[in-house]
């Protein structure tokens, strides 16, 4: 059984602008220290920013603003940018060590999960509005907004399509918060700690990202702990899972593309 909720998911488009913020501070300064909670829905985005990044400089801002206004259209933006922990930005001053906390779980995808991921996909492309799917051996659940039912049938003939009507979704119907769709974004690898709108220090992101894919490559579950300050972790110096995540972040286009779909 597995849930997948597409980029125009109100929690999708909060997770997108707190990955094209973590973006920005990336653009403006090497290895930046950023964590970004994003609340959005009925015609305002709040937005809060931890960061050793400049993001207050008058460019950086403006930039902010673009971006939410390119994810989520013509917005009021509340926008609060504050410097992080000056404990918590010495605890990295010296090279990347363990910056929180946390317990890790990575899981193999099963083949249902993969369907599921190719079948949400393939109803976004041909209609890129909010939409949420449901696989549950052969049921499957599809809502989608801004479609008729008929051309979702036509794909998928025997799937239960908008079992209450039709519905508008997007932000205008319901609020959007970050990291509150895991479940869609790491399938069983779900433990603590949200994957987006962080920097790649957090263990939430680099260890999150770095159990699932050595689960995917093993086949086998992975489980992880880590102490905020940790230089070592599964054997290997926290650098090396940093970069790991950097290059899997990479390979998706960056925080924002990777915030769109998460881990598969």
């Amino acid at each position: 059984m597995i849930e997948k909720v597409n980029p125009s998911h109100s929690d999708k488009i909060a997770d997108r602008i707190a990955g094209a913020i973590v973006d920005i501070a990336y653009q403006v300064q090497p290895d930046p220290k950023i964590a970004v909670e994003v609340l959005i829905g009925h015609g305002v985005c709040h937005v809060i920013v931890e960061t050793t990044a400049p993001l207050l400089m008058p460019e950086a801002v403006r930039a902010i603003h673009n971006a939410i206004h390119r994810i989520a259209g013509l917005i009021q933006v509340d926008l609060t940018i504050v410097p992080q922990d000056a404990h918590l930005s010495n605890n990295q001053s010296k090279g990347f060590r363990c910056g929180d906390n946390g317990i890790f779980k990575g899981m193999p995808l099963t083949d249902e999960q993969k369907t599921l991921s190719a079948v949400a996909r393939e109803i976004y492309e041909a209609h890129p509005f909010d939409g949420k799917y449901i696989l549950d051996g052969n049921r499957i659940i599809i809502c989608q907004s801004n479609a008729a039912k008929a051309d979702i049938q036509r794909l998928y003939p025997t799937a239960e399509i908008n079992p209450l009507g039709d519905w508008t979704g997007g932000t205008d119907v319901d609020t959007g918060a970050t990291n509150r769709k895991l479940g869609s974004d790491m399938a069983d690898s779900v433990t603590g700690g949200g994957l987006h709108g962080k920097d790649l220090s957090k263990a939430d992101v680099s260890v999150n990202i770095y159990a699932f894919l050595k689960a995917q490559e093993t086949g086998k579950p992975v489980e992880l702990c880590c102490a905020i300050g940790d230089d070592e972790i599964d054997g290997k110096p926290y650098e090396e899972i940093v970069e790991v995540a950097r290059q899997f972040i990479q390979s998706a286009g960056g925080f924002e593309a990777f915030a769109a779909w998460g881990l598969f």
